[in-house]
């Protein structure tokens, strides 16, 4: 993953409702917008429900809408050959394709799909055995940390890299739909980079683009953030992912915060090139000096613009004589005393 700019992933999760041609309509709008990838979750709804009398209360269409978690999920499974569509749909448009499996069988699924890159999803950071295959597929794997304490975030980690797990980049996250801005703790995205030495992200749940593009200023790598065409479609996440208007002004303001972030280089920059030889000041001369007279302390201003000696160097030019007559406002070199 080349992470020289955030890499800002458009997650539409179910939010395709299992309609593939919405799905690879989703694909074009967020390859549009800017994303530098999509997500989607291939899963088996028997992986983590079995209780088909588990109901969840959402908002579809402005609504309150209960239904059972099993029929919810089930409807929008993705099979292998989905998955095949789905990638193929991406390299057209240019765009990655990963998705966040639920078992090993959908993990070696998106490695034959041909994923460059796996994520698993908070609700699974606890599940150690996926995350050890995630990392004996030797692809980079992003972890989302939602609802996690320290320890169980430091579990996961270990289990990563004690299978041989060599890339991996963790996602600060709020289970909270949408999040509210005193839920963030942006903080922790610098604290998951040095707790764990591995690249960090922002997994986003917010309103807008203002939490996203904090979130890079504080280092995040990685950027997600649900994607839906319509959030009048029908799902439980439609309402409050971002259009294709609003992805594609997260991206503009992340690509201009990045700009104005730059480098940490401590020197001018190319455009200051100008200013400092106009602004900064250098010795000059403050009377005449005739030729062979002998500069004193006094017979030096600092004035603009830069074209002489840095104030720092007049204490070395003190005390020497004049080469040549010096009129007064002059600037001062060394090339103008007998060294």
């Amino acid at each position: 993953m080349d992470f020289s700019k955030a890499f800002l992933i458009a997650e539409i999760g179910i939010n395709h409702n299992g309609n593939m041609d919405l799905a690879k309509e989703m694909i074009a709008e967020a390859a549009s917008a800017g994303a530098d990838a999509v997500k989607f979750q291939n899963y088996k709804t028997e992986d983590f429900i079995s209780d088909r009398n588990l109901m969840y209360t959402y908002t579809n269409q402005g609504r309150e809408v209960t239904e059972p978690q099993y029929d919810m999920f089930k409807r929008c499974e993705l099979s292998l050959s989905n998955l095949y569509a789905l990638k193929a749909c991406c390299d057209e448009n240019k765009v990655d394709f990963s998705s966040t499996p639920t078992s090993e069988v959908g993990l070696k699924e998106l490695v034959e799909v041909g994923a460059s890159w796996i994520k698993n999803g908070s609700d699974y950071l606890g599940h150690l055995p996926l995350i050890r295959a995630m990392a004996m597929t030797g692809l980079p794997t992003i972890l989302s940390t939602g609802m996690a304490t320290e320890s169980e975030i430091s579990d996961a980690a270990e289990a990563f890299r004690d299978s041989g797990g060599k890339d991996l980049i963790l996602l600060a996250c709020t289970s909270s739909y949408p999040t509210p801005p005193e839920h963030l703790n942006l903080r922790r995205i610098s604290k998951l980079t040095k707790t764990y030495s591995c690249p960090s992200g922002f997994s986003d749940h917010s309103a807008g683009w203002e939490a996203a593009v904090s979130a890079v200023t504080l280092g995040a790598c990685v950027v997600e953030k649900h994607f839906t065409t319509d959030r009048n479609l029908d799902g439980p996440d439609q309402w409050f992912s971002s259009t294709p208007e609003e992805f594609a002004e997260l991206v503009r303001r992340v690509r201009q915060v990045e700009k104005m972030l730059g480098s940490d280089e401590l020197k001018p920059t190319d455009a200051e090139s100008l200013s400092r030889q106009n602004f900064r000041l250098s010795c000059t001369s403050v009377c005449d000096l005739a030729k062979g007279s002998i500069l004193k302390y006094d017979d030096i201003c600092f004035r603009r613009p830069a074209s002489g000696l840095a104030p720092k160097f007049a204490d070395l030019i003190v005390g020497k004589a004049i080469k040549e007559f010096k009129a007064k406002g002059m600037p001062l070199n060394f090339s103008d005393f007998e060294i």
